[in-house]
């Protein structure tokens, strides 16, 4: 059976200012994120990278998922929230545009992408890291509005 796929036409949507936060989490042990927060991982800074590595997956968002529009990213932000102590990293990626859909999978692809760059310069110290809850933490703009995902713990 032929599956069909479709991009979405948004022509005939207004632009407007959207803005949109995802996050990530990265688990490690505390000895890792003790030389991530020291600057003593063997491949370099990795917060650094994970940083560049993100704002590279925004602007390239549209080429990695085949059914996403390209968007004018207007600015962007990634910030770390690293606990050593609890061999935690929280990223957080925030995207705003304006256009005529979403920063969603900007926001997200983002996230991930740190995330897995933190995995990659650190996999050689401990290949048992974790990534995990990659997800869209708020949303603004667009027909639907404003979302906020309900706060937790983390």
């Amino acid at each position: 059976m032929a599956r069909e796929i479709r991009m979405v036409d948004i022509s005939e949507k207004p632009t407007s200012f959207r803005t949109a936060t995802a996050s990530a989490i990265v688990r490690m042990s505390p000895q890792t994120a003790q030389m991530i927060a020291e600057g003593k991982v063997p491949k370099g800074d990795a917060l650094a990278s994970a940083q560049v590595a993100a704002y590279f997956a925004i602007k390239r968002t549209h080429d990695l998922l085949p059914l996403c529009h390209p968007i004018p990213i207007s600015g962007a932000e990634v910030r770390f929230d690293l606990r050593p102590e609890e061999g935690l990293l929280r990223i957080e990626v925030f995207v705003k545009c304006n256009a005529q859909t979403g920063a969603e999978m900007e926001a997200m692809t983002g996230a991930a992408i740190a995330a897995l760059t933190v995995y990659d310069m650190c996999k050689g110290i401990e290949p048992s890291i974790v990534i995990e809850r990659i997800q869209l933490e708020h949303k603004s703009g667009g027909k639907s509005g404003e979302w906020v995902r309900p706060l937790d713990k983390i």
